[in-house]
């Protein structure tokens, strides 16, 4: 054979980034905004993560028919698999079902927890890409949003979970976000937050400046333990990162935030976001007879420290995250925060 012609038949052959993505069809794809919610549409709830007990489950239900939805219930949603919403295929199925049910037009995540790093090898994503549809929750749920939005080009949308605590605050944003799209769209804190005496619900600038770019990010540790797997975070570079965490010591926190720093070029991020870190003071290390008592860090010195030298405008405490006023964010589309004002603002809407 030529050596011409041998050029041409390994240029013919289609390069595969690994056995998962060969498997399940994955690949880039230009970005894909699913259809609006509208008024008495059906939504399919699905437990994806941990178990949901009764409470929660009616919860659920209660939520999102007072948003003016109808509900239809996964199969599984109600199994029980260790701490877990059913198997690891018996949650994979859920989430099949309901981007190819055509009756239900979006899909939203009952609950957070654990477990869902467990499915990505599992799903179809040339079902999800085929079947474009709102996919909505916060928490455990990141790993779903990251890894659909990635390998489909889906926007996704971190927000309140179905058994979420609907204050006036998540409910107008979420329903704007999702039924009643404009652009631009510029999100204020919450009056609620801003009034909170806990540390952590203090905004603080980190490094001033305007950011803008794509959003990319959710729950830092999912973040995290996705580094290393097909479906860590990819192709960040102009982007807007944004983090949030609950109930991790702020020693774990730099330990995070460093791993995606060495993961990353976290520097040619367009600017790094961070909701409240409730649960936010706490001692680096474990008190101890034997020592005096260690000074206390606080996660906000944590990430001035691990933060405030990349030359990218930095703010923390928007209303996001593990709390009760929360706004939602639609994962792939423009937008942009300004330290000065606390503000992030929606550049382009998230859904059609």
């Amino acid at each position: 054979m030529k050596r011409r012609d041998l050029i041409k038949t390994f240029a013919a052959i289609p390069l595969l980034g690994g056995s998962v993505f060969a498997k399940n069809g994955v690949g880039r794809s230009k970005l894909v905004k699913p259809n609006r919610l509208r008024s008495g549409d059906v939504v399919g709830l699905i437990a994806p993560a941990g178990y949901a007990d009764d409470e929660e489950y009616a919860r659920a239900v209660q939520n999102l028919e007072s948003l003016g939805f109808k509900v239809k219930p996964g199969k599984n949603v109600r199994k029980r698999y260790l701490y877990l919403g059913g198997t690891d295929q018996e949650r994979a199925d859920d989430i099949h079902w309901a981007f190819s049910d055509k009756e239900v037009k979006a899909v939203w995540c009952l609950r957070g927890g654990y477990g869902i790093t467990r499915l990505l090898p599992l799903l179809n994503f040339g079902l999800i890409r085929k079947n474009p549809k709102i996919v909505i929750g916060y928490s455990d749920i990141t790993a779903l949003l990251v890894a659909i939005h990635q390998n489909t080009g889906l926007v996704t949308f971190h927000g309140p979970g179905g058994s979420s605590t609907l204050s006036d605050y998540t409910k107008e944003h979420v329903v704007n976000v999702l039924t009643n799209p404009a652009a631009p769209y510029k999100i204020e804190l919450s009056a609620n937050n801003r009034a909170n005496e806990n540390p952590a619900f203090k905004t603080q600038t980190i490094t001033k400046g305007k950011a803008r770019g794509r959003l990319t990010g959710g729950n830092l540790t999912l973040l995290s333990v996705m580094n290393g797997t097909p479906f860590q975070l990819k192709d960040t570079k102009g982007k807007i990162l944004f983090i949030e965490d609950v109930n991790e010591p702020p020693y774990k926190v730099d330990r995070m935030l460093t791993q995606l720093g060495q993961t990353f070029d976290m520097r040619q991020l367009a600017g790094i976001a961070c909701g409240v870190f409730t649960e936010s003071r706490r001692r680096t290390e474990p008190e101890t007879p034997q020592t005096n008592e260690p000074p206390e860090t606080t996660t906000l010195e944590v990430m001035n420290d691990r933060l405030g030298n990349l030359g990218i405008p930095v703010i923390y405490g928007l209303s996001f995250g593990h709390i009760r006023d929360q706004f939602t964010l639609p994962v792939g589309i423009e937008a942009e925060f300004d330290t000065e004002s606390a503000t992030m603002t929606f550049l382009e809407n998230g859904v059609v």
